[in-house]
């Protein structure tokens, strides 16, 4: 891309994002944005541009994962420093958004935690919000400010047709009922069949994945979800698939949150790939599945949204094919 936005857009990364945003850069064929944060010695954070954004459009990168406080922190802090630097526009570019999974009321005295999130990100001067792969929709209307909500498809489609060969006679497995609409799309686009796992809790804590509905036998099944957390869903399926005939499971995500047993229930499942994407930092923690991890880089996508908002173009282009959400 041409750099005559060198001088009116500005692209910065959170302190834990540099290696996905400078990717984000090279695709605008910009510079990264210079800015430090550091802390105080009591853990407060500060921000400080270390260059002119007055009137500039001005993105910020950062994930809200884990440690989710402090990324959080770090973002309204960033958000403040550039609105009272005088940045024109300030997009919050969150690839992973944190707190999505508190988004409604599911039982007595618990809060709205994806509403108070959006809210705060609102209050702090953000402008505009991009984001990939939300884990509930609607959470695009927490927000009173602009948000772009993109889908991760397309690099993850990108990928499995380069593989379609190897995949063979395919299935698309839903892991729970939430994920139809997904798996549907997925089996559409490849050329395959669907099926559906019945997710059954135990407990609290303990997740059962028992019954199946569809044919999995002597076939290749692909699961697909917007992130994979503890891992015990989308093993529990794998295993569940395996009995009943498949050959191999592939299992993909989004968002690779891998979190609590996450990698030593991977390491021990039957999966024989994990595809993820890289808009949570793996900072080395996937050792133990790293002969099975494969990391597709969402920069291009991401920095071919924002070229399109500065240039005030259609973003929905961008996902017109293999668009959707989880619910």
């Amino acid at each position: 891309m041409a750099r005559s936005d060198a001088n009116s857009l500005k692209v910065f990364a959170g302190r834990r994002h540099i290696d996905l945003t400078q990717r984000i850069c090279r695709r605008l064929d910009l510079p990264l944005g210079q800015a430090a944060t550091s802390e105080f010695p009591d853990g407060e954070l500060i921000v400080k541009t270390q260059e002119d954004v007055r009137g500039r459009d001005c993105y910020i990168v950062l994930s809200t994962c884990q440690p989710v406080n402090e990324n959080l922190m770090e973002l309204l802090i960033f958000i403040d420093c550039l609105k009272r630097a005088s940045a024109a526009r300030v997009t919050a570019v969150i690839p992973y958004f944190g707190y999505a999974r508190q988004d409604r009321k599911d039982e007595g005295r618990t809060p709205i935690t994806a509403k108070l999130v959006a809210n705060i990100i609102t209050t702090a001067g953000a402008d505009r919000v991009l984001t990939l792969d939300l884990h509930a929709a609607q959470i695009q209307g927490f927000f009173d400010i602009l948000v772009d909500h993109m889908s991760a498809a397309p690099v993850l489609l990108e990928y499995f047709e380069s593989i379609r060969e190897e995949l063979g006679d395919l299935v698309v497995v839903s892991p729970d009922v939430g994920n139809v609409k997904i798996a549907t799309l997925y089996a559409g686009l490849l050329g395959g069949d669907i099926a559906i796992i019945d997710k059954r809790r135990r407990t609290g804590s303990e997740v059962v994945s028992a019954n199946l509905v569809g044919d999995v036998e002597g076939r290749s099944v692909l699961m697909i979800d917007d992130m994979i957390s503890t891992a015990g869903t989308i093993c529990s399926a794998a295993e569940v698939v395996m009995d009943r005939g498949a050959t191999q499971v592939i299992a993909a995500a989004t968002h690779p949150v891998l979190v609590g047993l996450a990698m030593e229930r991977l390491a021990a499942s039957p999966i024989k790939r994990v595809v993820v994407t890289n808009t949570i930092p793996m900072d080395g923690r996937c050792e133990p599945i790293r002969d099975k991890l494969v990391e597709l880089c969402v920069g291009p996508l991401l920095g071919d949204a924002i070229h399109r908002i500065h240039h005030n173009q259609s973003v929905s282009a961008l996902f017109r094919k293999g668009s959707g959400s989880k619910r």
